[in-house]
């Protein structure tokens, strides 16, 4: 009984990952900004917000490619106003 009570480890914590639209890197949602799509519109998600969610990196070459090649519309298959693109370089910009 021993035996089998000494293999047993404690289980380590899941980490959820996601998968930045830019770079295609796999990381830890806590590095990525997520923009999501809720029945009001999009927007960059303040924290756990609900709704269809897309990442990009937090640094300033993933979401300049991610403006430049407007690849959250492919991501969620509609055209994002320009203004969340603006938002998005703006809060990178403030992050640093």
């Amino acid at each position: 009984m021993k035996d089998v009570l000494s293999s047993l480890s404690v289980k380590e914590k899941h980490i959820p990952l996601r998968m930045c639209v830019a770079c295609r890197e796999r990381k830890e949602k806590k590095e990525l900004i997520k923009i999501i799509r809720t029945p009001d519109g999009f927007s960059v998600a303040k924290s756990n917000e609900a709704g269809r969610g897309a990442y990009v990196c937090k640094n300033a070459d993933c979401v300049a490619k991610a403006v430049k090649k407007r690849l959250f519309d492919k991501s969620f298959k509609e055209r994002l106003p320009d203004g969340l693109y603006e938002e998005l370089v703006e809060k990178t910009k403030n992050d640093r």
